[in-house]
């Protein structure tokens, strides 16, 4: 019994080895990521450091780069943070992507995460009227705790509010504009409030359908401009089905969508605590997927291994669907580079870190190209 199982996974693995092998004239992939949050003014030099001495080596080509309202903006001064970016820091962050030709694709949260622990967004804070659940009142900040009888997570915005699409079109313009981008990230992940009873709007509307509606409101706009979308993922998958849960997945029905959103949509498929392999399904879907990992190494491992594995097994059809990989950043750019550098001790994760995940992972990929080359 031994004896077949070692021999059905030596074939596996000859298999594998082969068709990595008949890949090597294509192109392996077309987007290696990192996600991570805008820094603030006095880290921009910083930052842009990082691009230089880290990114690039990497042959890292996209950095999504997480705004939201930490720009001066021009047409919505009102939902600036407080020490916001200006332009003149921007440039100096799209100037090094340039010269190391790496795509950036800034990332403004919509629909969902419009509220983070006891703090509200800046767009609810200064536009009350387009949030979609108003009865639920934000904790103080030391109270707040989750589960909670609100189901308190992140707040969303209404996407049937009038004049929303205005104020965030308004943002999306001129955040692409200033990053000379041809993509635009717009979140809408771990949506919860969708459709809610007490909505005067949406109240007893298809949750899929309006996922599905603001997806392609989103992306309408955005190709007026010759630019994409790309979304993370989760809230196209069923969590019940896939036993993925909650989180990482669907619960409130949202997973339908998947089915009329637009096929030109590049899902950001986030999967960081086990490697559920989630990206098939989306290319199966006819959507290209960018794979994500986190904090996770053997995840990041396993995935990366899938990717190529996915591309060299699939036909032309589906060969371009799987996109790439990123890594992703929940923490500040200063929390990450302390991290990175060893200016912080040893967290209790030991390995299970960001930064760690960002070296193996790209150790992996640059292993993978090396050895696929060589064939």
């Amino acid at each position: 019994m031994k004896t077949c199982k070692y021999l059905l996974l030596s074939l596996l693995t000859l298999f594998t080895c082969n068709a990595f092998a008949q890949q090597a004239t294509d192109s392996l992939y077309q987007v290696r990521g990192f996600a991570i949050s805008a820094p603030k003014p006095n880290g921009v030099d910083d930052f842009v450091k990082f691009i230089n001495e880290e990114l690039a080596p990497r042959k890292v080509n996209t950095l999504i780069i997480r705004v939201d309202y930490n720009y001066e903006f021009k047409s919505h001064p009102e939902l600036r943070d407080t020490a916001a970016l200006t332009k003149h820091d921007v440039k100096k962050i799209v100037a090094a992507c340039k010269k190391n030709n790496i795509s950036i694709i800034p990332q403004i949260n919509l629909l969902g995460h419009q509220s983070w622990a006891a703090g509200l967004g800046m767009l609810l804070k200064v536009y009350p009227e387009f949030d979609e659940t108003p009865w639920v009142k934000m904790p103080a900040r030391a109270d707040y705790k989750w589960p909670n009888a609100d189901l308190l997570y992140c707040k969303s915005y209404c996407p049937l509010s009038p004049g929303l699409h205005k104020v965030v079109f308004d943002l999306i313009d001129e955040i692409t504009d200033v990053f000379e981008a041809k993509a635009f990230h717009a979140g809408m992940d771990e949506v919860f409030y969708l459709g809610e009873d007490k909505c005067p709007r949406c109240a007893g509307r298809d949750k899929a359908v309006l996922f599905a509606n603001e997806v392609q409101t989103i992306r309408d706009h955005l190709a007026e401009h010759n630019q994409e979308l790309w979304i993370w993922g989760d809230r196209l998958i069923d969590g019940r089905t896939t036993g993925i849960g909650e989180w990482a997945a669907s619960y409130n029905d949202t997973y339908k969508a998947i089915d009329l959103i637009p096929r030109d949509v590049v899902i950001c498929d986030w999967q960081y605590d086990k490697d559920n392999q989630t990206a098939v399904y989306f290319a199966l879907k006819g959507l290209r997927v960018v794979t994500c990992a986190w904090n996770r190494p053997q995840v990041a491992v396993s995935q990366v291994e899938d990717l190529y594995r996915s591309r060299a097994l699939s036909g032309k059809e589906l060969k371009g669907r799987f996109y790439g990989i990123a890594e992703t950043i929940w923490s500040s750019p200063v929390q990450f580079f302390n991290g990175y550098y060893g200016k912080t001790p040893s967290p209790a994760a030991g390995d299970n870190t960001p930064w760690n995940t960002f070296k193996v992972m790209f150790d992996k990929v640059g292993e993978m190209d090396k050895a696929i080359a060589a064939k």
